[in-house]
C-alpha cells in the first residue's frame, strides 16, 4: 500500500510517500511544497495545492494521512494554517483517496514512543525506520512520521470503514 503523508504549512508544507506491506515500510520519496511569501493568500493556497497535486501524479498514493492542527496563540497564525490544511486534505480527496487525520502526540507516539517528542527524536525515528532515506527537511520528516503513523492505523481505518458501510453508514 502506498501512502503520502502531508504536514500542511503555508510556508511549507512537506510531504512523504511511503510503501507499507505488513510490517514492513519502505520510503520512495519525500519533499515540501512551498509558497512565495510575496503573494496574497489565495496564489499561496494554489500554489500548494498544484505543488500536492504534482506529487500525487508522480506517486499514485492509495491513500493520504494529514496531521491535525491545534489551535496557537496566534489566531491569524491558526486561521492561515488552517487554510493550509484545507488544502492538504482537499488535494488527496479529490482524487478519491481516503484520508485520515492524526493528532500530532498521535504520531509522535506511533514513531516515538512518546506523545510529547521533540523535532530532533522525530527525524532520528524516522531515519531509522527508512533506512537510507534522505530527509529532505523538517517539513519533510514530519510528513514521513505522518504516513508512517498512518500505517500503524491503516488497516483498522479500513476496517472500520468497511464495517461502517455494511452496516448502511457513512464514512
Amino acid at each position: 500500500m502506498r501512502l503520502l503523508g502531508l504536514d500542511p504549512g503555508l510556508r511549507h508544507t512537506g510531504w512523504g510517500i511511503i510503501e507499507a506491506e505488513g510490517n514492513t515500510l519502505r520510503h520512495l520519496a519525500n519533499g515540501a511544497v512551498a509558497s512565495d511569501g510575496s503573494l496574497s493568500l489565495a496564489e499561496r493556497l494554489v500554489q500548494l495545492y498544484e505543488g500536492i497535486e504534482l506529487v500525487l501524479s508522480e506517486w499514485q498514493p492509495d491513500e493520504a494521512a494529514v496531521e491535525e492542527t491545534f489551535v496557537n496563540k496566534n489566531p491569524v497564525s491558526t486561521l492561515k494554517l488552517g487554510q493550509a490544511r484545507g488544502i492538504a486534505l482537499l488535494v488527496p480527496a479529490l482524487h478519491n483517496l481516503p484520508v485520515e487525520e492524526y493528532a500530532p502526540n498521535k504520531i509522535k507516539k506511533s514513531v516515538v514512543g512518546a506523545g510529547h517528542a521533540g523535532k530532533d527524536q522525530i527525524h532520528a525515528m524516522v531515519s531509522m525506520l527508512l533506512p537510507n532515506c534522505k530527509i529532505a527537511n523538517e517539513h519533510a520528516a514530519d510528513a514521513l512520521a505522518v504516513a508512517i503513523c498512518h500505517a500503524h492505523y491503516a488497516s483498522t481505518n479500513r476496517k472500520l470503514r468497511k464495517a461502517t458501510l455494511m452496516a448502511g453508514g457513512s464514512s
